[in-house]
């Protein structure tokens, strides 16, 4: 039997004894006081029960159907220990209340084996509320816990009870159904706390302490990790961790292994019984890439964003980029416009900390015209991209910009060919063209399949 049933079974015995002789006790006197501390402890006998049943389904390991245990069933009983105490104390309370109004009337004869009864019993609530509030501490059992504070409710309340008797004999008869109430708004405090306790768990309400615990040991892991995601629940005194972070995507299999382990272990260092699940998740630096060029591309008059990078420093994502914006803009517009580029890449992708732009002006040519005459040029790009591919290019045209003799051309390549392989061709080519016709200003070379 484990420490946990025994220490539920010590508690079902007492209550029998003490409802017993409680109740014996109370109808011999007409005690009022007596009798609802019976029905309190008949309250007790039925939540022990329940802690001993509860605690035996708790124990049982984990299985397919109940992946994360058993331990809530700890909490379901001290809720329905909860609603019997309620019930009881509102019974109490109404029959003392008929009392003092004169509703129903009753002689108490405060004898003295009641009162030597009720030391016993004072005797044997406080042991029995210290046995099970040190296994409580010790088992860190919910269940164990709400019945050591029943056992101190009953032992205030027999104390009250004690009192009221004593008034009794003195002359007092209120007394006795003084202290039923005092009995009954003590087990009424006791189960409003014990439903909100157990309410909580059931409901998976986030245990404060041990998640504060939780990202503390996180906090304190060297070389620091990327804590995305902490979410903790609780039940029978055991916490379980559901934890997520991110490890640079270069990383290898082995380095986030080694990186959930330490997580595990420091949280279990905090926690001494928790369970934890680390999941890895790569840090998606591309995404980020792509995510802040799109959102810089919706602020009006950006005509074009390039060279973006995504940098990690001090574990904190940063993005680096070059806008291009009209040339006629003066300084202070187009700083403005950068600040509207941050802010929205900012609210795009919340995990970047900083955003810093470099400002270009776009060249806007608006005088472009088809060149003519350029039956040379045009023969020395056939030539070379003959000699290079063994075939001439799909499409060949001529530009006069601006900046000079602009040459377009399309290349067909082979479906199957790597694109790395593509672009060192159209880079082959472009080469020998600005080399044998230096006066072309520049040389535009797209590839398709």
């Amino acid at each position: 039997m484990s420490p946990q049933r025994r220490t539920a079974l010590l508690s079902v015995v007492a209550a029998i004894v003490l409802v017993v002789v409680k109740l014996a006790t109370g109808l011999a006197t007409h005690s009022l006081g007596l009798v609802s501390e019976a029905i309190h402890s008949g309250t007790d006998l039925v939540a022990a029960l329940l802690t001993f049943f509860a605690v035996g389904v708790a124990a049982r390991p984990a299985d397919a159907a109940h992946t994360y245990g058993h331990g809530k069933a700890e909490h379901l009983a001290a809720l329905a220990e909860a609603a019997i105490l309620v019930l009881a104390s509102v019974f109490v309370a109404a029959r003392a209340i008929m009392r003092l109004t004169g509703s129903s009337h009753g002689h108490v004869h405060a004898a003295w084996y009641a009162l030597a009864v009720l030391v016993v019993v004072i005797v044997i609530d406080a042991s029995r509320a210290l046995v099970s509030w040190r296994a409580a501490r010790a088992l860190q059992s919910a269940a164990l816990q709400s019945n050591a504070l029943h056992f101190a409710g009953d032992l205030l309340g027999s104390t009250a009870v004690l009192v009221g008797l004593v008034l009794v004999r003195a002359g007092v008869q209120r007394a006795d159904s003084i202290a039923a109430i005092f009995v009954a708004v003590l087990v009424l405090l006791a189960a409003a706390r014990l439903m909100r306790t157990n309410v909580d768990v059931l409901m998976d309400r986030i245990p404060a302490e041990a998640e504060a615990a939780a990202r503390a040991a996180i906090a304190r892991i060297r070389p620091s990790v990327d804590l995305r995601r902490l979410r903790m629940r609780e039940a029978a005194g055991r916490q379980f961790a559901d934890v997520v972070i991110g490890v640079p995507p270069e990383a290898a299999v082995g380095q986030g292994h080694a990186a959930a382990d330490q997580v595990e272990e420091a949280v279990r260092a905090a926690l001494p019984r928790s369970d934890v699940v680390v999941h890895v998740e790569p840090e998606e630096t591309e995404g980020v890439r792509e995510r802040a060029q799109a959102a810089a591309l919706t602020v009006a008059r950006v005509r074009e964003v390039h060279n973006v990078s995504v940098l990690q420093v001090d574990g904190r994502t940063e993005v680096t980029l070059h806008l291009k914006l009209p040339g006629e803009l003066a300084l202070e517009e187009a700083h403005d416009i950068a600040e509207d580029v941050e802010r929205a890449i900012r609210a795009s992708v919340p995990a970047i900390a900083s955003v810093q732009t470099h400002l270009e002006p776009l060249a806007e040519d608006v005088d472009v015209q088809t060149a003519e005459n350029v039956d040379d040029e045009a023969a020395v790009v056939r030539r070379i991209v003959r000699g290079a591919l063994g075939r001439e290019p799909r499409e060949l045209r001529f530009l006069h910009t601006s900046e000079g003799l602009v040459a377009f051309l399309t290349l067909g390549l082979d479906p199957g060919t790597a694109l790395s392989d593509a672009h060192a061709r159209a880079s082959e080519i472009e080469a020998k063209i600005r080399a044998e016709r230096p006066e072309i200003a520049d040389v535009i070379v797209h590839t398709e399949p």
